[in-house]
């Protein structure tokens, strides 16, 4: 899959919906390649064009004991080994300008902006500046409508690859709640709209300084997403989320991953059976 085929299938929202899914972060080589091959199995399984998510460091914990990464350039090494041998796009978090070219620098396709970041003018014109996709994920604090001025910061500096993708929105201090209209609203300013499942369902600011989850609750966001438009998903995944280094409380066990994507893709085809008829 190249990443011409992305743009096409979401700006043309036909055929399958989009896969970005990952662990939270790099926590080693093995584990890293381990969830990308299952991955990639079943997504060409399936027909899905899938994007490799992990984070070489995640600078927005809550303790400061937190694991946030095993460096920078080790992490990003395993990245562009990983899209190297398996074959497959990138996709990782950058937090400052300077990161921008250091990610891109290792053949990552697409330059993610975290969610508390979205509105970090020099962040945003850093990543336009490289030429890479950019999928800015809404902040928590934002109404949809105000996501266009992020992607004007980054098509105003000349590039126009863009992604948006929703991540829920913060209900009172420790949870989250999905606004399923901020899904058409986005897609009005042409850019692809992926829905963020698994980070929709944490429950932030908790006493204990690390965010829980509700991932019984990720098939029933990724359905509505698909019947509500989106052209990707994005989930986070790992084999054992109770072991996981970051964020394992609201990510998807990697062996329910098949089971709920076939359903998905039964659920993306009806839709797109919908819109037929609404076209006649």
């Amino acid at each position: 899959m190249i990443l011409e085929d992305i743009e096409f299938i979401n700006r043309g929202n036909e055929g399958s919906f989009f896969l970005i899914a990952g662990p939270c972060v790099v926590e080693n080589e093995e584990i890293t390649f381990e969830i990308a091959s299952k991955l990639k199995s079943i997504t060409n399984k399936l027909s899905i064009p899938f994007i490799f998510k992990a984070s070489y460091r995640k600078a927005n914990r809550s303790k400061g004991d937190s694991f946030a990464g095993l460096g920078d350039i080790k992490a990003l090494e395993i990245l562009e080994k990983v899209k190297r041998e398996l074959e497959l796009p990138i996709i990782t978090d950058i937090h400052n300008a300077p990161e921008a070219a250091m990610a891109a620098s290792f053949n990552v396709d697409i330059l993610q902006i975290p969610a508390f970041l979205c509105r970090q003018t020099d962040l945003l014109e850093a990543a336009a500046k490289t030429g890479k996709y950019v999928n800015i994920k809404k902040g928590q604090f934002l109404s949809p409508e105000s996501m266009k001025f992020a992607a004007d910061k980054v098509k105003n500096n000349g590039n126009d690859r863009i992604i948006l993708t929703e991540r829920g929105s913060q209900f009172g201090y420790t949870d989250l709640i999905v606004d399923f209209r901020s899904i058409p609203i986005m897609k009005e300013f042409g850019y692809p709209v992926v829905m963020d499942v698994t980070h929709s369902l944490q429950e932030p600011n908790q006493s204990t300084g690390v965010s829980g989850g509700k991932p019984q609750m990720i098939s029933t966001i990724a359905r509505a997403a698909i019947a509500a438009g989106v052209d990707g998903l994005f989930m986070e995944t790992h084999p054992d989320p109770q072991k996981a280094l970051s964020d394992g409380a609201n990510m998807l066990k990697l062996d329910y991953m098949e089971q709920l994507l076939e359903q998905l893709t039964l659920i993306k085809q009806a839709v797109g059976k919908a819109q037929l008829l609404e076209k006649k």
